[in-house]
């Protein structure tokens, strides 16, 4: 999974899910566009669903301070790496 086969799926979360088109990279979601704790944590199910795995609590617990789009790519791009080198590990 590429960083932009990412950045393709969290653009289509937003519009799908909280009718946001095109967020900027580099703003705050929350100020810019009313993203709150609710929606964070339906943001959090989505990257479960795109994953195809639950997230941890430390994960879920790192994710709340995400505020940008990049950052949501970059944590996605993480959690991918991670669990790509865990299942070449078994």
């Amino acid at each position: 999974m590429t960083r932009q086969d990412i950045e393709k799926e969290v653009r289509a979360i937003f519009l799908r899910e909280f009718e946001v088109e095109n967020p900027e990279p580099d703003v705050n979601l929350r100020e810019a566009y009313g993203f709150d704790s609710i929606d964070a944590i339906e943001l959090l199910l989505e990257i479960e669903k795109f994953l195809g795995s639950e997230l941890t609590q430390a994960e879920k617990k790192k994710a709340m301070d995400i505020r940008t789009l990049n950052q949501i790519i970059d944590y996605i791009e993480r959690l991918a790496e991670k669990r790509q080198a865990t299942a070449e590990t078994k």
